[in-house]
């Protein structure tokens, strides 16, 4: 446990920070998955719509340093790709 002060304050900040990260991070896997599952079913439209919602998603999380820019723009490059194979 804690014994300062600062180190209870940090110790709660952690805390919240967590439970943030973790609801950011939920809908950058959500905003994903739902791409993948139009690529999947061969609905291009849809998946074309779903991307355009994902990306600033993914941008923000990248934004927020949850994931790395190198990673979102895999993610974003590798969606896209699928998209344009269809």
């Amino acid at each position: 446990m804690a014994n300062s002060a600062q180190a209870r304050k940090r110790a709660r900040q952690a805390e919240t920070n967590r439970q943030l990260n973790t609801g950011q991070r939920a809908a950058f896997r959500t905003a994903v998955k739902k791409v993948v599952y139009a690529i999947d079913a061969g609905e291009k439209d849809k998946a074309e719509a779903f991307y355009k919602d994902a990306v600033p998603v993914i941008d923000r999380v990248a934004g927020k340093g949850l994931i790395s820019a190198n990673k979102a723009a895999r993610h974003k490059s590798r969606l896209n790709t699928r998209i344009r194979a269809l």
